[in-house]
């Protein structure tokens, strides 16, 4: 066993290999990624709704900038473990196939005649193409022997069995934490997502001695919604997704298995109990990792309007149970769970996830190789110039399909090993100070006590009224462009390329159904012939084939549950 005996600083070696994570920044060593394949080939407009998109990709595209971003981790030395390659080798065990076609068929839609006609389907493929169906799903006319009242009411645009076209964001169906897994406790339209993950994780060798850390039948928790601040350090994003019980449930078992010190709970949705909406909510309600993202032991990428918005409830254990602190400021609890004296915030440049209806941006979800070393979408060109302003080192990968997916690279990946963290690496002030004596725009730094001060009065400090603070420093001006004349030409040229580089994922200008269809029918028909072997595998049916305990009772301080003012010094 490698690693600490700080809490969650446990990592194991499995076969030689490094499993496990107690940070967002230690050395990437293995991901887990899921390939864009049928699943989204056979989604229509009328399919969009259950899309985690902002309008149908072009699937042959965007499965050649998911191998691109696969290609540039291997050149990091990162390590890309396929989500259908797993699932195809587990299911060779008779343990695992029984297991998952028993999920499969668990939908209560279908009904008892085509509940057993589905059971003798799948229990007939082998594993290779009963791994296809369990992710791409089953038409009506693939079930040549259907029959019964369900099945002859379903429409022809129906599924017997549904697609997981969400499958892609498989950080929202698992995560670590330590050396145990987080098997998530997804939304009744996800859960097939979780349970093909359970078995993978439950039946495959590579994880036949990994412990588990939360299951798929507890009350709701997301894996976009656990970011790992530090060793002993959880924060959990609370809202429309991961449920207070859930995040209540997580606490408890991070506290049993020794791997969390201090948990912060960071409502994102509505605000518990008013029914109001809080500010940090988007459509269909964001995850914390689309909300900030940790660059470093004392960094996080995120809009400044959520940095001062957000507040944090500290969780911590107890001999009976868990006390519950009054809200705080997200990153003065945040320094204080840290350990550190203030929180650097670089300024992704774009609107926050609550902003005008209908706009998404997930220039805040990178995904971190390293210490300030990330992953992002080339399309956030604002948010790639801060981060490299602040010092961070940007490998940019292509995003004109995948950008249509509500989420980064973090998204798409979900994190099985990174090493260690080693809080005795030098600390990242100077990057940011020489970014600034290089004129390039300083990233936001809000600084924040390191524990909490009765006198705190939420006072702003004097500002510049030259610019506001929320509002990014323009660019140096270089000798060459002194005197030179305005083109109102070049302006307006400028304007469209910024608007182009990082447009905002919302509506359309068209609906999905017109300038998307056309590329989509186009799609189908290279990828029919792409898929045209694994689909005409799928053979009709034949003959047959073969927890820790929960949290205690919950304590609230006393005292008032006002809100402190969150605002802090920004340094333009």
């Amino acid at each position: 066993m490698r690693g600490g005996g700080t809490a969650g600083g446990f990592v194991t070696e499995v076969q030689g290999e490094v499993q496990g994570v107690d940070s967002e920044v230690g050395q990437l060593n293995t991901v887990l990624v899921h390939r864009p394949g049928l699943e989204l080939q056979r989604m229509t407009p009328r399919h969009v709704g259950r899309l985690l998109f902002g309008t149908l990709p072009w699937v042959s595209k965007a499965r050649e900038e998911h191998d691109l971003l696969c290609a540039q981790l291997r050149d990091q030395g990162v390590r890309v473990l396929y989500v259908t390659a797993l699932l195809q080798e587990t299911l060779e065990y008779a343990g695992a196939r029984d297991e998952a076609v028993r999920l499969a068929v668990a939908d209560t839609r279908l009904g008892d005649e085509l509940r057993m006609q589905l059971r003798t389907y799948l229990e007939d493929l082998d594993s290779e193409q009963l791994a296809l169906v369990l992710v791409a799903g089953l038409t009506p006319e693939e079930l040549r022997l259907g029959h019964g009242v369900v099945f002859e009411l379903l429409d022809r645009h129906d599924f017997v069995l549904d697609p997981l076209p969400n499958l892609t964001f498989t950080r929202d169906s698992s995560f670590w934490v330590g050396d145990r897994v987080g098997v998530a406790s997804l939304a009744t339209d996800r859960r097939r997502e979780a349970d093909l993950m359970g078995v993978v994780y439950r039946h495959h060798p590579r994880f036949a001695r990994t412990r588990w850390l939360y299951q798929p039948d507890l009350e709701n928790v997301y894996g976009g919604d656990v970011l790992l601040f530090g060793p002993g350090v959880v924060a959990v994003g609370v809202g429309q997704r991961t449920t207070p019980a859930g995040t209540e449930r997580l606490a408890g078992r991070l506290f049993g298995a020794g791997l969390a010190q201090t948990i912060l709970a960071v409502p994102v949705g509505r605000q518990l109990g008013s029914g109001l909406p809080s500010p940090v909510v988007a459509e269909g309600g964001g995850h914390l990792d689309t909300i900030c993202t940790v660059i470093d032991h004392d960094a996080l990428l995120m809009h400044p309007a959520a940095a001062y918005t957000l507040i944090a409830h500290t969780i911590s254990p107890q001999p009976d149970g868990m006390r519950v602190s009054r809200p705080q400021p997200f990153l003065e609890a945040a320094a204080q769970a840290m350990g550190v004296d203030r929180v650097h915030v670089i300024d992704s440049g774009t609107e926050p996830v609550w902003g005008p209806t209908g706009r998404w941006d997930d220039g805040s979800n990178v995904l971190a190789i390293g210490r300030r070393v990330v992953v992002s979408h080339e399309r956030n060109s604002e948010t790639n110039a801060r981060l490299e302003a602040a010092g961070v080192r940007v490998i940019r990968v292509p995003s004109s399909e995948l950008g249509s997916i509500r989420g980064g690279p973090r998204c798409m990946t979900c994190t099985i090993s990174r090493d260690p963290v080693r809080r005795s690496e030098p600390a990242s002030e100077p990057a940011v100070l020489s970014a600034r004596l290089a004129g390039a725009p300083a990233p936001v730094a809000a600084a924040v006590p390191g524990t909490r001060e009765p006198a705190y009065s939420g006072a702003i400090p004097a500002v510049p009224q030259r610019r506001s603070r929320l509002v990014p420093a323009r660019p140096p001006v270089r000798p060459a462009d002194l005197g030179r004349p305005a083109d109102p030409a070049h302006t307006d040229q400028q304007g469209a390329r910024r608007q182009h580089d990082q447009r905002d994922q919302g509506e359309p200008d068209q609906r999905p159904d017109d300038r998307r269809s056309h590329e989509h029918d186009e799609d189908r028909g290279q990828d029919e012939q792409h898929d045209a072997k694994h689909v005409s595998t799928v053979r009709p049916a034949g003959s047959g084939r073969c927890a820790a305990a929960g949290a205690g009772a919950t304590r609230r301080d006393p005292g008032s549950r006002q809100v402190p003012d969150a605002r802090t010094t920004v340094s333009g």
